[in-house]
C-alpha cells in the first residue's frame, strides 16, 4: 500500500512511534552477532526518541536469532534507560501462563515502569517445531483462557491459589497481537490491540471496527487502544527505500518455496537474481503491505493510514542487510514524526 484512496491525513506527531525488532541474522553472521546488534539498535532507537522497543519470538528458524524474547528483553532493558521494553510477542500456546507471569514479574522488578507484555496466540510453523514445543495447532484455541490465567497472576488471586512471585501486585501492561478471535479476546478483556498493517484495508478496518465496538473497559484500559504494526522504509529515493525491504521479502519467498527462512542477503544480489514466477508472486505478496518512499512520500502515506485506521501508535519494523541503512531509515522517520530525540 502506498497511499491511494482517501486523502484525509493525520499529523505523524499525533501518535506514538515504536520499534519491533526480530533479531534477523544477516548472511555471514553468527546468531550471537545478530543478538548483540539488536541490543545496539535498541540503544539507537532510544536516542532517536522512540517510545517502545519490542522483540519477537521465533523457534528453530535459521535466519532468526530471537528465540527467547523475555531473555532478549532483559538484555535490551539493561542496556537502555528510558525506552519501554517488551515483547512482540510471547506466544502463549508455547508456554505455561505461570512461567510467563514469573518472567515478566522479574523483568518489571528489575526495570520498574518500563516493561510491556505483548502476547500472541500463534503456534510453531512446522509440525516438528510444534511437537518440540508441546503445542499442537489446536493450542491456539485456548488462548483466551491462558491470557485470563496469566493476567490473574498479577492480581491478588483467590485465597489458597498459586501465587506468581514476584509478579503478584505488579502492573505490567499487556497487549494482544492478533486479528480475528485474538482481537475479540483483547476487546472482551479490555486490552490494547496490536494489528499488522494489511494490504487488504477492508479486512484491516473491519477487524478494528469489531475490536472497538466490542471493547469492554477494564482495569487494563478505559478505552480501545490500537497499535498498528507496519514495515516502513524511508530513504532519499523511492527505489532505494524499496531495496531496503527486498532482502526480507526474498527471505519470506524463500521460506515459502523451500520451507526455510534464511539469513538476509544483500539487496543488490537479490535484485540481480533470476526469479521463478512462484518466487516473484511470493515476493509481491510479502511486499504488498510494505510502506516505502522518500520522506515526503512516506509522510503522506502514513498520514492517510493514520486517518483511515485511527491508530494510537505505530510499531515500525524494518529488516535490512546493512544495519546502517536501517538506522538511517529510522532516523528519517523520527524526523518526520518529530520525536523528542530529534528535536
Amino acid at each position: 500500500m502506498n497511499g491511494t484512496g482517501n486523502d484525509a491525513t493525520r499529523p505523524l506527531g499525533s501518535v506514538r512511534w515504536s520499534v519491533l525488532d526480530r533479531a534477523l541474522i544477516r548472511r555471514g553472521q553468527q546468531p550471537a552477532e545478530a543478538l548483540r546488534e539488536t541490543v545496539r539498535f535498541a540503544q539507537q532507537a532510544e536516542a532517536l526518541g522512540y517510545h517502545r522497543f519490542w522483540v519477537a519470538e521465533h523457534h528453530a528458524v535459521p535466519g532468526v536469532a530471537g528465540s527467547a524474547p523475555t531473555v532478549l528483553a532483559a538484555a535490551v532493558a539493561a542496556a537502555t534507560s528510558r525506552i519501554r521494553v517488551g515483547t512482540g510477542g510471547v506466544m502463549l500456546p508455547n508456554h505455561r501462563p505461570l512461567v510467563v507471569a514469573e518472567q515478566f514479574g522479574v523483568l518489571e522488578s528489575l526495570f520498574p515502569g518500563r516493561i510491556d507484555m505483548g502476547l500472541g496466540r500463534s503456534v510453531g510453523f512446522t509440525a516438528a517445531v510444534r511437537r518440540a514445543l508441546g503445542a499442537d495447532k489446536e493450542a491456539a484455541e485456548g488462548f483466551a483462557a491462558q491470557l485470563t490465567e496469566l493476567l490473574g497472576y498479577f492480581g491478588e488471586g483467590a485465597p489458597g491459589a498459586v501465587r506468581a512471585v514476584p509478579s503478584r501486585g505488579l502492573r505490567v501492561p499487556a497487549f494482544v497481537l492478533a486479528v480475528g478471535a485474538g482481537a475479540e479476546t483483547a476487546a472482551s478483556l479490555g486490552l490494547p490491540l496490536v494489528l499488522a498493517h494489511l494490504a487488504d484495508e477492508d479486512r484491516m478496518r473491519g477487524a478494528l471496527d469489531r475490536y472497538r465496538e466490542a471493547f469492554r473497559p477494564s482495569p487494563h484500559g478505559a478505552r480501545p487502544y490500537v497499535v498498528l504494526a507496519a514495515n516502513v522504509a524511508v530513504a532519499s529515493t523511492r527505489e532505494r527505500a524499496r531495496l531496503l525491504q527486498l532482502p526480507e521479502a526474498w527471505a519470506t519467498a524463500y521460506s515459502r518455496t523451500r520451507g526455510v527462512f534464511p539469513p538476509l542477503d544483500p539487496p543488490g544480489e537479490v535484485a540481480a537474481r533470476e526469479l521463478t514466477d512462484r518466487e516473484r508472486t511470493y515476493i509481491g505478496q510479502a511486499r504488498a503491505s510494505h510502506i516505502h518512499g522518500t520522506p515526503g512520500e512516506v509522510r503522506a502515506t502514513l498520514g492517510r493510514l493514520l486517518a483511515r485506521t485511527g491508530a494510537d501508535e505505530v510499531l515500525v519494523t524494518l529488516n535490512t542487510h546493512d544495519p546502517g541503512d536501517r538506522l538511517d531509515s529510522y532516523a528519517l522517520l523520527a524526523d518526520l514524526a518529530g520525536l523528542p530525540g530529534r528535536a
